[in-house]
Order: structure tokens, then sequence, then C-alpha cells
């Protein structure tokens, strides 16, 4: 019974953090169950391509429960997630079977090295000014916030999908949501307001998400019964973590994400190299 308390813990924190900064929560779920299996006795039997493999059937419960709750306040753009997800899509299929490729101290240098890349991003997105909507942006659209004001967004599609095949790419490999890299790009690139970004990216990890698993169900990759324990926990906390984006800055989340982060980045390079 132990490991199921421990699961449901690991999905509970993994999907509050993930919705509240459209992270997905993934990057959270696997070096946690990679923690628990190579260090205790809790769970046992998990690879990097099980830990992948179980965090993308969690994904979609995390993605569709901040959906959700993010669709009652009208802050999901699903034409624009779509056109995003046309390119994580493949991504993913793809990322998902170079995944097979790699062996526990390799997937922990790779993982490891992508981990701290995600905290650095988390560390400068804030000092980083947007760039101007161009006049040849094809898709264009305005977004009016609970404040009344009006934000002009918009991308080009070519742009969008290349840049969302690697995201996708990372996440079927990493069994990430993706939305580590795809918010900072519709915030900083597309001038997303950061409320829609957040919540299309988890429109975005939904979608993927489903893509992702089937492919590493095929593959062998998912432990159901952990996969089992670990939903209720994601499904709430992504409610939790949509409620708080809602009604609170999410700054010192952010913060205290970064350093984590980076300590669990340099924890798996360490042991990737030294295993």
């Amino acid at each position: 019974m132990e490991w199921i308390v421990v699961l449901l813990g690991i999905g509970l924190i993994a999907g509050a953090i993930g919705s509240v900064i459209g992270l997905g929560g993934g990057i959270i779920i696997v070096p946690a169950l990679l923690f628990f299996s190579t260090n205790t006795d809790i769970l046992d039997g998990i690879t990097p391509q099980v830990a992948v493999g179980v965090s993308t059937v969690i994904m979609i419960f995390t993605g569709l429960s901040s959906t959700l709750a993010y669709m009652k306040h009208k802050t999901v753009d699903y034409k624009s997630g779509l056109i995003f997800f046309a390119g994580c899509g493949p991504g993913g299929i793809i990322g998902a079977y170079a995944n097979k490729a790699l062996d526990l101290h390799a997937f922990n240098v790779y993982f490891g090295s992508f981990v701290i890349l995600v905290s650095i991003i988390l560390m400068i997105k804030d000092r980083l000014k947007p760039l101007s909507l161009k006049e040849n942006i094809k898709i264009r659209k305005k977004f009016v916030d609970k404040d009344g004001n009006e934000h002009t967004y918009g991308f080009n599609p070519i742009t969008a999908i290349i840049i969302s095949f690697a995201v996708g790419f990372c996440s079927g490999i990493f069994g990430i949501g993706g939305g580590s890299l795809i918010v900072p790009t519709m915030i900083l690139l597309f001038l997303f307001p950061p409320h829609v970004a957040v919540a299309t990216s988890m429109f975005i990890v939904f979608l993927s998400s489903l893509t992702n698993s089937i492919t590493h169900i095929t593959l062998g990759n998912v432990n159901w019964p952990y996969a089992f324990a670990l939903i209720p926990g994601a499904w709430f906390g992504a409610k939790i973590g949509a409620f708080i984006n809602t009604k609170l800055k999410s700054a010192t989340l952010v913060n205290f994400l970064r350093i984590l982060l980076l300590f669990i980045g340099l924890r798996l390079i360490i042991q990737g190299i030294n295993g």
C-alpha cells in the first residue's frame, strides 16, 4: 500500500505544479519515478522507458483536467492549440521511438541536461522582452482579460508547427508535456497573454499525450498499476493548479521550481556519469 500513497502524492504535486505554469507535470513525474525506483524499495522495475510511458499516460489526465478547468474561464485558444498540435503530434511519436535507444545512464544525462535547460528558461523568461507583432503575421487574434484589457497576439502557422515539432520530440523522448518550451515561445515570440498561453498549452499537452501514450503503449512501456495509482492525484492536482493560476500570480512557485529543477537536473547528470 505504501507505493500507492507515494504515487498518489507524486501525481498530486506534479499535476498542481504542471497546471499552474503549463508544464504538464511530466518533468516532475519522470525523475520522481526514477528516484524512488533506484534509491528505495517502494517502486520496482522502472526503466527510463517505463517512466516515460507512464508519464505520457498521466499527461492525458492532467491535460484534460486542466483544459476543462480553463474552459470555464474561456482562456483556451482551441484553433491555435490544434495548429501547434500539428507539429507536436508527429514529433512526439518520433521521440517515443527514439527513447528506445537510451539506457538509464544516457537517459539521466540527456534528461538532466534538458531539465537544466528548462530551469534556465524559467529564470530568464521574465527578463526577456516579447518581440513586436509583425505586419505579415497570418493568424492574428485579440483577447480581452477579466480586467477589460485587450491583448493582440498572432503567429505564422509554419513557424508554429516547426517549433512545436521540436517540442513534441522532447515530449515523446522524455515524457514531459512540452509546456516548459511552448509557453515561453507563445509569450515571447507570439505575444500570447500568459493565462491564454498556459491554458492553451495544457490543451496541447492533452492532445499530444494521446498520441504519445498510444505509441508508448504499443511499445510496451506502460506499467498500468503505477499509472492507475498516479491518475487520481494528477487529476485533482491539475484542477488545484488551474484554480491557483486564475487566482494568484505564480511567481513564488516558479522561483521554487527553478531551484528544484536545477537540483534535479544536476543530480540526474551526476548519476548518469557516475552510474
